[in-house]
């Protein structure tokens, strides 16, 4: 009786482990099918070859646009550094107007409650 347990525990293994290996190379399968739409999809954004082997890719007009948007945009950092500094002291200015406007309006009511 143990040894016709044994076999039959050493089949649930070896199933188990084929159908672990049968799984990893399904994974691998929908991996390498759905990197080869990727790149297939990246190369006819890529362009047509023109001229002596040089092409005109669109993902490198993008990319030069992109570093052209970069360098034009770059010395927004520190502006608004500043600006953002302007700004907390213009709303401190504020809010002591506001107080002070607050302060008129309540000296105002209780003159005409008087």
């Amino acid at each position: 009786m143990l040894e016709a347990n044994d076999t039959k525990g050493d089949h649930v293994a070896i199933l188990l482990m084929i159908l672990s290996i049968l799984a990893v190379l399904i994974l691998f399968g929908a991996l390498v099918f759905y990197l080869r739409r990727i790149i297939g999809a990246l190369r006819s954004i890529g362009g047509e070859p023109i001229g002596y082997s040089s092409r005109a890719s669109y993902l490198g007009k993008i990319a030069f646009g992109v570093r052209a948007i970069e360098q034009q945009t770059g010395h927004l950092g520190p502006e608004v550094v500043r600006l953002n500094e302007s700004l907390t002291k213009a709303a401190e200015g504020l809010r002591s107007i506001d107080g002070h406007l607050v302060r008129t309006i309540e000296a105002v009511v209780r003159q005409e409650g008087a």
